[in-house]
């Protein structure tokens, strides 16, 4: 994943830097989601999505705690891909995407198609799978619309004052910024530098290793706002991890732009 990143972003930082300018969103954080989501377009899915949602829709498995919810969801995803199919002027069944009906470059839902896809290159139309000023667009928008802010970390680090660390509390909130830099320290959390300063509610993330140690850090409203594409603390720490691995290794002229 990180040369396909690499070059990636050396093909593609006019749009790039572009989306970023317009969205506020590092090109780091977009490079970093399509290298998750699809190695850069690799790996897009084989599945029939219409198929894989009218499944989900109408043959959830039962025994789940939340399966009337969720085939809630999936026949509303159902909705918006037959729709934009029928606009498109499109055959249901060609098109393919993951187990989940998750499609294109990014992997966005219908719904996601539906109300956060721009039209990033102005052709008049939209397209995630083979215009890539589409999709870093696209990306780029849909983190802006879950409160994306401009120019604020995702995380810092955090160490722990044992004689003040109430654990359970800080763990409560679970992903959701919740605490400020005040009740955060209060409950015995540790910032320094940068962080002492944030001006934003925080949240406790902690990362399990396997059979070590666990790791952790203070997520800010843009780490939970990676987590609105995928809601998941491991998704999101792989995100920005990748594609700040990828920025350190660009040409100085790009890294800087």
């Amino acid at each position: 994943r990180i040369p396909a990143g690499l070059a990636f972003w050396q093909a593609h930082a006019a749009d790039l830097a572009r989306a970023e300018k317009a969205y506020g969103v590092p090109a780091e954080i977009v490079v970093g989601i399509l290298g998750v989501e699809t190695i850069y377009g690799r790996e897009m899915g084989r599945f029939r999505v219409l198929d894989a949602l009218s499944t989900l829709a109408f043959d959830f498995p039962e025994q789940h705690p939340r399966a009337a919810e969720r085939s809630a969801f999936f026949r509303k995803e159902l909705e918006h891909f037959l729709v934009e199919q029928h606009r498109a002027k499109a055959k249901p069944s060609a098109a393919l995407g993951s187990y989940a009906g998750a499609g294109g470059l990014p992997q966005f839902m219908p719904s996601s198609r539906a109300n956060f896809a721009v039209d990033f290159d102005r052709d008049g139309r939209i397209d995630l799978v083979r215009s890539t000023s589409d999709f870093i667009g696209s990306v780029a928008h849909y983190l802006q619309a879950f409160n994306w802010q401009r120019g604020m970390a995702t995380h810092y680090p955090v160490a722990f004052d044992s004689a003040r660390l109430d654990m359970d509390a800080l763990m409560a909130p679970d992903i959701l910024p919740t605490f400020s830099v005040a009740s955060f320290s209060a409950k015995g959390a540790v910032l320094d530098g940068e962080a002492a300063a944030h001006p934003g509610p925080l949240a406790l993330i902690e990362l399990l290793n396997g059979g070590d140690a666990p790791s952790y850090v203070a997520g800010t409203e843009n780490f939970y706002a990676i987590t609105r594409y995928n809601w998941s603390s491991y998704y999101a720490m792989a995100v920005i991890e990748l594609g700040q691995t990828v920025k350190a290794r660009l040409p100085a002229q790009l890294a800087t732009r």
